[in-house]
């Protein structure tokens, strides 16, 4: 079987966030004061081949405490659908 992942990193709540500062700080320039508080993460997308949604859930989770988040400073989450 075939499915899809969305994956979500965002740096951690605990930790600055210099690209959404510099972001939440321009919103004021362009007219939008009312929008602060950004944080800027990654969203990534995955094809993934396994036998049932379990065996993808584990595999997108391997991938992403392996290589795609460093969980330091990042907290991930995501969504699986089938293709």
């Amino acid at each position: 079987m075939k499915f899809k992942a969305n994956v979500d990193i965002m740096p951690l709540e605990a930790l600055l966030d210099p690209q959404g500062k510099a972001v939440s700080a321009s919103m004021g320039n362009i007219g939008l004061s009312e929008i602060n508080n950004v944080r800027i993460g990654k969203h990534i997308t995955l094809e993934i081949e396994a036998k049932n949604i379990e065996q993808a859930n584990d595999k997108v989770n391997q991938a992403c405490k392996k290589i795609l988040c460093n969980e330091i400073m990042e907290s991930y989450s995501f969504d699986i659908t089938k293709i």
